[in-house]
């Protein structure tokens, strides 16, 4: 290979980063962009790829554009564009689009007065993304693990270990979800009354698998994804914003809220994972910490019986109220993960009251919750179950056992970053 061709090679292979980089944040809007020109979720995830490729065999002869995402976003509503003027019905599809079309024909950008909702309009294109994913003729599985897909931009593996479910079994589900949308010709729109409320609860779902893969990734060498927990924090808000009168929606927004003012601490200077008991406090957000008590505020105020969401915000809430770890109101969290153990029963959730009530009634009784669900088959390659069981035994001074768990544990992780630090603790003398 000559001097001149290593180059190249090498442009070439750091195109194809920025190209897969730019691809994985913004695929969800431009499918979504996409989506509302040809209106078959499909297709457009088809074109949204078909404008990666372009960028893949333009980019290393032109140069990586100055604005990489928007050459996306124009190549692939282009397409689009093209596509619907090629088809017979063309003339229908415009007059179905009017302006939209005409808007995204003219520029890359829409007009501002797009943006502006209607009282009671869903005028978002990643919004109507998720509610045409969530369409009733999907089942609930299907329609989560294609909106993660299209949404979050994950791949099977991510979205396998969120449903603790084999990859075989979500590609499938992927697959068969946008056959049945085209062949059951469900329109790219937001639903309105009683269609929008039955959707609303696989949308909140999926809306909050979004923010945990930002949260804590399932693979890859960041411990955070933040632009996942942007994208689905700004969701929360638009639907809260536009259903004032749904609970579980302000219960949502401030799990999320209170969620995402912990970001910054989460990591440290190298982007290592900094646990909860170790966190620098006063990185926390106090904007969004007061935006999540007023949001859980409104969704008490609304009535009812809390759901998952709320009573997931007033356990974040409590962690909010904490001057500092040890200041933590243990007892009521473990009260509150047993309520949500009763309306939203799952072997996570257990794991989850296992650690509240080994804060609030010690380790022992702690592990006795973890072995009791220790056997779940939905556990059985899931990283957190011997992470969790190893902190308890290390508390309770059983370190051999307790460098066991935390080895296995970080042999069944995908994600770099937390491997290290399982593998750091299964090394400590006394784990």
């Amino acid at each position: 290979m000559s001097a001149q061709n290593a180059v190249d090679a090498s442009r070439a292979g750091g195109t194809a980063q920025t190209v897969a980089t730019v691809f994985r944040i913004e695929s969800a809007r431009i499918v979504a962009a996409a989506a509302r020109i040809v209106r078959d979720i499909g297709l457009a995830e088809e074109l949204a790829q078909d404008a990666a490729v372009a960028a893949l065999e333009r980019w290393p002869v032109s140069g990586v554009p100055d604005n990489p995402a928007a050459w996306l976003m124009a190549t692939a509503k282009h397409r689009a564009i093209d596509l619907v003027r090629r088809r017979d019905v063309y003339a229908r599809k415009l007059a179905e689009m009017g302006r939209d079309l005409e808007s995204a024909a003219a520029a890359y950008e829409p007009d501002p007065a797009d943006l502006v909702p209607g009282p009671d309009d869903i005028d978002d294109d990643l919004l109507r993304l998720v509610f045409t994913a969530c369409h009733p003729v999907l089942s609930a599985e299907a329609r989560t693990a294609l909106t993660l897909r299209l949404l979050g931009g994950l791949t099977t593996e991510e979205i396998a270990r969120a449903f603790l479910v084999p990859e075989t079994t979500v590609a499938q589900r992927i697959v068969r979800a946008k056959r049945t949308l085209a062949k059951a010709g469900v329109p790219f729109e937001a639903p309105y009354g009683e269609e929008r409320a039955e959707r609303l609860p696989s949308v909140l779902d999926v809306i909050y698998l979004v923010f945990n893969e930002g949260y804590a990734a399932t693979t890859g060498a960041d411990w955070l994804r933040p632009g996942l927990c942007e994208d689905a924090l700004r969701l929360a808000r638009v639907l809260a914003g536009l259903m004032p009168e749904e609970p579980e929606v302000h219960g949502l927004a401030a799990l999320l809220e209170l969620q995402a003012s912990r970001m910054a601490a989460r990591t440290g200077p190298g982007g290592e994972p900094v646990l909860l008991a170790e966190q620098n406090r006063r990185r926390w957000d106090q904007l969004l910490i007061r935006r999540g008590f007023a949001a859980l505020g409104r969704a008490g105020a609304v009535g009812g019986v809390p759901g998952r969401y709320a009573l997931q915000a007033a356990i974040a809430a409590c962690h909010a109220r904490a001057v500092t770890y040890e200041d933590t109101d243990w007892p009521t969290i473990a009260a509150l993960y047993a309520r949500l153990a009763v309306i939203a029963p799952s072997p996570v959730v257990e794991l989850n009251r296992a650690v509240a009530v080994s804060m609030a009634e010690g380790p022992e009784a702690g592990l006795e919750v973890v072995e009791a669900v220790a056997g779940e088959p939905a556990l059985r390659e899931y990283h957190l179950l011997p992470s969790v069981r190893g902190d308890l035994l290390a508390r309770l001074g059983r370190s051999e056992e307790a460098r066991t768990e935390f080895a296995r544990a970080a042999a069944l992780t995908r994600n770099a970053r937390e491997r290290a630090l399982l593998l750091a603790k299964a090394s400590q003398p006394e784990a």
